[in-house]
């Protein structure tokens, strides 16, 4: 048997016979390769592992490199949640003193009069300027965030501090306004005799008044001059139906010849709440108020107190 082997790019050919004595000349060329290529099989099969491609060692070694760094991973994951959740619950924390300063600072507005629109709580404060660079140019890491938590926390404190000591000295100013008699008895009206010596109306003798009668409409109402506790109401020799309030610090207040009593004995009234109506009871020629206000026991001349608010 032959085979042609033909070249085109060289314009040759080639023929080999294949008979007995040609094959036998291949037949140890033939062998040689047989055993190269085994040798090469069973290297790589004594180099790879079970079912893979790489050395067992190779496969061992990056098996547990890669087993390290997903514990690695998982501790950093473990602890970055446990850094957001205590970053929330500081967090909670100071969203809960701004709220309890928001609301002191709401009460001291409303304490002290303030135009809520010039304080308003429910907003941040207007702050702004012009954009500046960070000082090292560093974002914060959150060692960082922790500690001005930290410092803005303690801020926060000391500031609440501070405003409930203020809170009790407005209440307190609050307080000597409103149990200090202030203003009149009465909404509108005149006054028909003040306090000291006077003409009797009743004898025409000269003799001492211990208040101020204020005469208005009979009904109209009579009106606490300041904050107290009513000690008596009822009807008291000469002044007729009567209404006697404590109001602290030495003061009592008392109005007269009322012709109907609207709280009694014992109850707390409010800076100019009504107390009673005008009338003409006991020692009287008309409708009006005795007032007279009692300083330590002692009778004083309203008209310092009365003259207060105006």
């Amino acid at each position: 048997m032959d085979i042609i082997l033909v070249s085109h790019s060289r314009g040759r050919t080639w023929r080999l016979r294949l008979d007995a004595r040609h094959l036998l000349s291949w037949l140890p060329f033939a062998a040689a390769s047989v055993a190269v290529l085994a040798l090469v099989f069973y290297a790589g099969l004594s180099l790879q592992p079970t079912r893979g491609l790489l050395p067992t060692r190779v496969v061992g070694a990056w098996a547990n490199e890669f087993d390290v760094q997903r514990k690695e991973l998982g501790a950093a994951r473990k602890q970055a949640e446990e850094d957001s959740h205590a970053l929330a619950r500081r967090i909670a924390q100071l969203q809960a003193y701004v709220i309890r300063l928001d609301a002191a600072g709401a009460r001291m507005t409303q304490i002290a009069n303030i135009d809520p629109k010039e304080f308003n709580f429910d907003k941040p404060p207007a702050i702004g300027g012009p954009e500046t660079p960070t000082l090292d140019g560093q974002p914060a890491v959150l060692d960082d965030v922790i500690g001005s938590l930290d410092r803005l926390q303690k801020q926060l404190t000391d500031r609440e501090r501070q405003m409930r000591v203020l809170e009790d000295l407005l209440l307190a100013s609050k307080l000597q306004r409103e149990i200090k008699p202030s203003g009149w008895p009465v909404d509108g009206g005149y006054i028909t005799s003040g306090y000291g010596g006077r003409t009797d109306p009743f004898t025409g003798l000269h003799s001492s008044h211990p208040g101020i009668d204020f005469a208005a409409a009979e009904g109209s109402q009579v009106l606490a001059v300041a904050s107290g506790i009513v000690i008596d109401a009822g009807d008291r020799n000469g002044y007729g139906e009567l209404i006697e309030i404590n109001h602290g610090n030495g003061y009592v207040t008392r109005y007269g010849h009322n012709s109907r009593l609207l709280v009694k004995a014992g109850d707390r009234v409010l800076k100019g709440q009504a107390i009673a109506l005008m009338g003409s009871t006991g020692r009287s020629t008309g409708p009006h108020v005795h007032f007279e206000v009692l300083l330590n026991g002692n009778t004083v001349n309203p008209e310092q107190y009365i003259q207060a608010s105006r």
